[in-house]
């Protein structure tokens, strides 16, 4: 099995500690905890109005951070397809419900494993899930048929 370096993907968050994007091992490729950050460092499903009031969307967090993991993927050839395992992160069990509705938008019964889990916080007061992932997708460079 060969080991990569890990890589960081252009377009995306910059992470927020010395951590890439994603690491392969052989055919098998891990994706950092991955929040709704954007690239400028706002975030996707928040909302602050005039006020100061915050409203947090755990339906739009989830869509975005999926998004963002699909777009980690892609950038070594992988896809959502190729997820074998999910490991979630919610602030809050009372979140759960929103946030497994938008799951089931990209995964069924047929999909990776899953796990999810409350932590009493995540690295920026706005978030409110974290996944990390593990893709099995094979490595044309790798492969001697």
């Amino acid at each position: 099995m060969t080991l990569q370096s890990g890589k960081v993907v252009a377009g995306k968050a910059t992470p927020r500690g010395k951590f890439p994007h994603l690491k392969r091992a052989g055919n098998f490729i891990f994706v950092s905890g991955t929040s709704s950050r954007r690239p400028d460092n706002s975030f996707d499903g928040v909302e602050v109005d005039e006020s100061g009031t915050t409203k947090l969307d755990i339906r739009a967090q989830t869509r975005a951070v999926i998004k963002n993991i699909r777009d980690i993927l892609n950038s070594v050839g992988a896809g959502l397809e190729d997820i074998v395992d999910v490991s979630s992160f919610l602030v809050n069990m009372d979140d759960f419900d929103g946030y497994n509705e938008v799951y089931a938008d990209y995964f069924d019964y047929d999909g990776p494993t899953r796990t999810t889990v409350a932590v009493r916080q995540l690295p920026h007061p706005h978030l409110l899930i974290e996944i990390k992932v593990v893709a099995y997708k094979e490595d044309n460079e790798d492969s001697s048929s």
